[in-house]
């Protein structure tokens, strides 16, 4: 394909991604394939010669499709959303035509200085204070390694880079049993060791860490002559919603001396609604902050913002300056890359520009405002119905419930063969959990295009499926 051919494909593309979105509410939510039944459809082997871009194209409709979920889908309800508004899509097309690698600034400065910009935008979009600095990483699993890894060297005084781990002191990293999995394979690729991230107790309504049991873990580490570096507290953890008391966190970090990661990746874009800000009390005294804008924002994936108060700490753990990375003749310039793990990096910034600017802070705080309000009426109307109970409340969007007929005695398979049943119909996707060892269903309401009717479509097939089933 030369420019000239691409230009008139490229005008397909766009019908077609428009047709795509337009017709989402006629497709099953999630793929109905079974495993391998795709693979058995490629070619085992690429092809010697070329082949026609019609026949790639059908084989997209024909063979891909009928095996993609589709997270845009205005009825998908499971996991934590991953949208793409139309304005991020378009700008996606142009970060993809320009196809700059936007690791140093010589190497596409307005790329760097964007990138500086978008990221106070956040910043004062979410109430972080003025100091706070921001970079846009792959994922909020990135930002979180990064964090790990400074929360290391800080600890150590930097000696974990040079010298290895071997004959370090060992450390130690606090956090509850609900935060994401990414804080495990942190720690793990940190080199600290599952067996060193000490899981505090959480409880209570908002399912916070105990701040009494997280004191007497430093203190009985410190007493076994361990050093603690560091605490991972959490903000809508992922399961239902876990959210940490972070101004009292940071009281036992400032007493101890400990770096403070918070992960808000989902519940981080909410805080563009002053009235939300009350969840995350206290942020502005830690040390890294990460939140998901590729995920309830609407900028496609990916597009993570991760604020340091001290961006200093993150490069003197991460940069390396050899003389081909060294930009010459230019005095107080931002090299992104030394505040990432990879040293290749995407033109993000220009996503999140678009999106700020085509819908502005309202348009996106009234989105999730309309979201939050619809999930908790959903809320309502299940605990209101006979059958079933919330079992945790809504945290902004996400709740979760369950289904507790009289007479049945196996809750946890009953409630498993309904968010299958569901699932199968297609009409909507859910996701399952456990909360104190029980499975639960999780509802959270955050696609880009839903609206109103479709979390009552949602009720609709929730109580028409549950109908069918027989207590056991």
């Amino acid at each position: 394909m030369d420019w000239e051919e691409f230009r008139a494909r490229g005008r397909a593309a766009a019908d077609w991604a428009a047709d795509y979105h337009l017709t989402l509410r006629d497709r099953p939510v999630r793929a109905q394939t079974r495993p391998g039944e795709i693979l058995r459809r490629l070619p085992a082997s690429a092809p010697e010669t070329a082949e026609p871009v019609d026949d790639i194209l059908a084989d997209l409709d024909q063979v891909i499709m009928p095996g993609m979920t589709h997270w845009q889908h205005p009825r998908f309800f499971a996991y934590f959303p991953a949208n793409a508004a139309p304005v991020s899509v378009l700008a996606e097309s142009y970060v993809s035509a320009i196809a700059a690698q936007c690791m140093l600034w010589q190497t596409s400065p307005a790329a760097t200085e964007l990138e500086t910009r978008v990221c106070d935008w956040m910043r004062q979009a979410v109430g972080l204070p003025a100091g706070f600095a921001g970079v846009i990483q792959d994922s909020a699993s990135t930002a979180t390694l990064c964090a790990v890894l400074a929360m290391r060297e800080r600890a150590l005084g930097w000696a974990g880079n040079r010298e290895g781990l071997s004959g370090q002191p060992t450390l130690r990293v606090y956090a509850s049993a609900e935060v994401h999995s990414s804080i495990d394979r942190a720690i793990w690729i940190a080199g600290i060791g599952e067996a060193n991230l000490v899981r505090i107790p959480s409880g209570g309504p908002d399912r916070a860490m105990d701040l009494s049991a997280l004191s007497q873990a430093i203190e009985k580490d410190r007493a076994a002559g361990l050093m603690p570096a560091g605490i991972v507290a959490c903000v809508g953890g992922t399961s239902a919603g876990a959210t940490d008391d972070i101004d009292a966190v940071m009281d036992v970090a400032e007493a101890e001396g400990l770096y403070v990661h918070v992960d808000a990746a989902w519940a981080g874009a909410a805080m563009i609604c002053p009235e939300f800000q009350t969840l995350w009390q206290g942020v502005g005294r830690a040390d890294s902050v990460v939140l998901n804008p590729h995920k309830w924002l609407g900028a496609q994936f990916d597009c993570t913002t991760h604020f340091l108060k001290d961006p200093e700490t993150l490069v003197r753990t991460l940069a390396i300056q050899p003389e081909y990375l060294k930009t010459h003749g230019a005095d107080g310039i931002i090299n992104y890359s030394e505040w990432s793990v990879p040293l290749g990096r995407r033109f993000r910034a220009l996503k999140l520009w678009f999106l700020l600017r085509a819908h502005g802070l309202e348009g996106l705080r009234q989105m999730i405002r309309n979201h939050v309000s619809w999930s908790e009426a959903l809320a309502r109307r299940l605990n209101e119905t006979e059958g079933f109970e919330i079992v945790t409340a809504p945290m902004l969007s996400l709740f979760t419930f369950r289904y507790a007929p009289k007479g049945a005695a196996d809750l946890d398979t009953l409630n498993q063969r309904l968010v299958n049943t569901i699932n199968d119909d297609g009409r909507i996707y859910l996701t399952q959990t456990r909360i104190d060892g029980a499975l639960v269903i999780r509802f959270q309401a955050g696609a880009f295009g839903a609206t109103a009717e479709d979390v009552d479509a949602a009720y609709d097939v929730i109580i028409e499926i549950a109908a069918t089933f027989k207590p056991d």
